[in-house]
C-alpha cells in the first residue's frame, strides 16, 4: 500500500513539472525576423546572416533545450535546440537570437538552415515532442536589406515591418521624450514655461500666507482664552485687543529688556576683563616674616 502512494505521489510530481515546463514552452514566440542582414547586428564570429528573434511571454523562466526549430512544414524536428545549455533558458519577458546561417557547428544558437531573400520563408517552433506547434510565421518574399519584421508588441499583436530593427530587445523603444517635443514645437521661446514656472511658485506662496495667516491667528485666539482665565482668576479685565499689540510695542519691550541687562554687563561684553586688584598691605611681603623673635633672658 505505501508503495503505491509513493508511486502516486511521484508520478503526480512528474506530470506536474512536466506539464508546467509544457505550459512555460507554450508561450514562447517568433517575435522578430531578419532576412537580409548587410549593415546589421553581427554573431558572435563577427559575421552578419539573417536571424531570428524568440521572446518568452511569461512570467518563468524557459528552458528551449530539447525544442525545434524548422523552416520546413514537412520537417518540424529539422534542428533541434542542444540540451544542458544554460544560455537556452530565457529569463521572463527577455529575448534570445537564433542565426539562420546554415552552420550548426558553430554553436548552439547557429540553425541549420537560412532564410533566402527571393522566397517565402517558413518559420515554426516545436515543442520537445517535435508534434506540438508552439508558434510559426511565414515572411512574404522581397523583404528589403537591414529592415525587420516582427510583432508590433513583444511577444503579442500584429506582425508588420518594425520602424526599428531591435535584435535582443524591445520591439517598441522609446528614443524621444513626447512632451519635451511639444514644448519645442509649441513654445520655442520658453514663455509658455516660465510663466508656468512662476505661476507654480506664487500659488505656493500664497498658499503657505494663507496657512501661517490662520496659525497666527489660532496662537492670538489662545493667547485671549489664557488671559482671560487668568483676568477671572484676579479679578481684573482683560482688553479685547489683547495678545494683538503692534509691533512698536513689542520692539520698545525689547529694546528696554536689552538697555537694563546690558547694565549688568562690561561696556565690552565680549572680551573678558581681568581687573588688578591693589591692595596696600601683603602678608607675603612683609618683613615680620624675616626677623627672628626676641630672645627671653632668664635668670
Amino acid at each position: 500500500m505505501t508503495n503505491k502512494k509513493f508511486g502516486m505521489l511521484l508520478f503526480l510530481m512528474l506530470f506536474f513539472t512536466f506539464g508546467a515546463k509544457a505550459q512555460l514552452t507554450t508561450s514562447v514566440r517568433i517575435n522578430e525576423v531578419l532576412v537580409i542582414n548587410e549593415e546589421n547586428f553581427m554573431d558572435d564570429y563577427g559575421m552578419r546572416h539573417p536571424w531570428i528573434e524568440l521572446f518568452n511571454n511569461s512570467a518563468g523562466t524557459v528552458d528551449l533545450g530539447g525544442c525545434f526549430l524548422t523552416n520546413d512544414k514537412n520537417n518540424p524536428t529539422k534542428y533541434m535546440i542542444p540540451k544542458g545549455d544554460v544560455l537556452t533558458k530565457i529569463p521572463p519577458y527577455q529575448h534570445t537570437l537564433f542565426w539562420a546561417d546554415d552552420m550548426k557547428d558553430r554553436g548552439t544558437f547557429h540553425l541549420n538552415f537560412t532564410l533566402e531573400p527571393d522566397k517565402d520563408n517558413y518559420i515554426a517552433l516545436y515543442d520537445s515532442d517535435g508534434k506540438t506547434l508552439i508558434d510559426e510565421i511565414t515572411i512574404p518574399a522581397g523583404q528589403k536589406a537591414d529592415v525587420s519584421c516582427g510583432l508590433d508588441m513583444d511577444g503579442t499583436g500584429t506582425w508588420g515591418v518594425l520602424p526599428k530593427v531591435t535584435p535582443s530587445t524591445n520591439n517598441v523603444t522609446l528614443d524621444s521624450n513626447e512632451k519635451i517635443e511639444n514644448f519645442q514645437i509649441n513654445d520655442s521661446w520658453g514663455i509658455g514655461m516660465t510663466i508656468t514656472a512662476m505661476a507654480v511658485v506664487f500659488c505656493g506662496l500664497f498658499i503657505l500666507y494663507i496657512i501661517f495667516k490662520q496659525i497666527g491667528n489660532a496662537s492670538i485666539r489662545a493667547s485671549q482664552r489664557r488671559a482671560q482665565k487668568a483676568a477671572a482668576v484676579t479679578g481684573k479685565t482683560v482688553s479685547a485687543n489683547a495678545g494683538q499689540e503692534s509691533g512698536e510695542i513689542f520692539a520698545a519691550i525689547s529694546m528696554a529688556l536689552y538697555e537694563i541687562s546690558d547694565d549688568n554687563h562690561d561696556i565690552e561684553n565680549t572680551v573678558l576683563t581681568i581687573r588688578k586688584v591693589q591692595r596696600r598691605y601683603s602678608p607675603w611681603s612683609s618683613k615680620i616674616y624675616g626677623l627672628r623673635q626676641t630672645p627671653i633672658l632668664k635668670k
